[in-house]
């Protein structure tokens, strides 16, 4: 590297090599950012991932929104007592084999 300065290479906390060292984005007339494509790839942010967003202590801080099943929240509430294959085959008989 003739004429070059070897750049030090910058760890984080877990000895990885850290982006958000050094890493800038420039607020948008709109309010729009644009996250660094090293930090989307590392974070696994793909087009269209919701992110929460909140201030602490005077900084800003995003996460990814975890996408909740909207019947996550009836699994268990039917106390049956039985296997729902049981009450499957109860209701619909027996499955003929192909």
């Amino acid at each position: 590297m003739r004429g070059r300065q070897a750049v030090p290479l910058r760890l984080d906390s877990d000895g990885r090599n850290s982006y958000n060292l050094g890493m800038k984005t420039v607020v948008s007339e709109k309010g729009q950012i644009t996250i660094p494509k090293p930090l989307r790839v590392r974070l696994g942010l793909r087009t269209g991932q919701v992110l929460e967003v909140r201030e602490e202590r005077g900084r800003l801080v995003m996460s990814k929104r975890i996408p909740s099943d909207p019947f996550d929240k009836y699994f268990g509430v039917l106390k049956l007592g039985r296997r729902t294959d049981e009450i499957m085959k109860e209701l619909r008989g027996e499955y003929p084999l192909k």
